[in-house]
């Protein structure tokens, strides 16, 4: 290789690191090229899977400032640059590695910070963007409907204690407008008869 095609290479290596959502790690050692093409398609959406060379990904990290596979570039070497759900890459890759136990997770780096390999099986181990995303979208939507309830409720008590004392009203009819009228009645006659009981003492 050139020392131009070297320099190509480390660029392009550099810019992947810097603009993947993450990157993973792994040594594909006595995997068989069906093996590898396998794998790059368990992981095609979420992340592209590249062969690369130790001495120019080393010299790439070092340029794009991550310093996650320092001491690990040894053995042949491959990285998962993840340009969609870091966890779904993750979850490729863990599942590769238990039924193809040759491929080795190291570890990598994501938005900047270093995972071990134990940290991206945890991250494996997550819900997924579309997962979260779902539940997210189901606990909103239970909590409007639980606020609509809440709204509601209240609305059609009302709308339900108008409409009795509307019956109310018309059931009684004129016998319950007449009924204040006859209670202003009772105090004037009995201050007429306390008037006549008066007047009548004063004769005797």
């Amino acid at each position: 290789m050139s020392r131009a095609d070297k320099a190509a290479a480390v660029a392009e290596i550099s810019e992947k690191l810097q603009s993947s959502q993450a990157a993973v790690l792994t040594e594909y050692r006595g995997l068989s090229v069906a093996q590898l093409t396998e794998l790059r398609n368990s992981l095609r959406g979420n992340a592209t899977y590249a062969v690369v060379k130790n001495t120019l990904t080393e010299l790439a990290a070092k340029d794009a400032g991550v310093t996650a596979f320092d001491g690990q570039l040894v053995g042949p070497t491959a990285i998962a640059f993840v340009e969609g759900d870091p966890v779904e890459a993750a979850k490729g890759l863990r599942d590769f590695a238990k039924a193809n136990p040759l491929l080795v997770i190291k570890g990598g780096v994501m938005e900047g910070r270093a995972l071990s390999a134990a940290e991206i099986t945890k991250l494996a181990d997550l819900e997924s963007r579309e997962v979260l995303l779902a539940r997210l979208a189901g606990a909103m939507n239970a909590s409007l409907s639980n606020a609509v309830s809440l709204f509601a409720a209240p609305l059609s008590q009302a709308a339900r204690a108008v409409e009795a004392l509307r019956a109310k009203v018309e059931a009684e009819g004129p016998a319950a407008a007449d009924a204040p009228a006859e209670a202003a009645e009772t105090p004037a006659e009995a201050t007429a008869e306390a008037t006549d009981v008066a007047e009548g003492g004063d004769e005797s």
